[in-house]
């Protein structure tokens, strides 16, 4: 069981930048895959970052350029940097482990999500 912990979010304005953090619970941390998605009212929650557990990074088309994910696995941490922000980048951000056994077991696990609005 891993239990994750979102913070970071809040409001700014477009333009501005925040910095979405992570803290997962437990020592297996570095055999998980991290991922962040955001869900808007309304819409489906997409993925919009993911860093496996090898190092390896994903965007989204929408966010390539301005956002950066990082994980830290002596902290048990993954991080979400957001710059240029957009009011279209408004949503509610989740974190996602998801690890994957050889025996094609799929383990997953969400945060509570924190909000971010981006707004003048």
């Amino acid at each position: 069981q891993v239990q994750l912990v979102e913070s970071g979010g809040g409001l700014v304005q477009p333009g501005g930048s925040l910095r979405l953090s992570c803290a997962a619970s437990g020592n297996t941390f570095s055999m998980y895959d991290m991922s962040w998605y955001r869900q808007a009212p309304g819409n489906t929650r997409d993925l919009v970052a993911s860093v496996t557990s090898g190092g390896r990074t994903n965007y989204a088309d929408s966010v390539k350029g301005r956002f950066s994910i990082a994980r830290d696995n002596a902290k048990s941490t993954v991080t979400l940097q957001m710059n240029s922000l957009k009011p279209e980048d408004t949503a509610v951000y989740y974190c996602k482990a998801e690890r994957r056994t050889i025996t094609d077991r799929v383990y997953d696990y969400w945060g509570q999500g924190t909000q971010v609005t981006v707004s003048s």
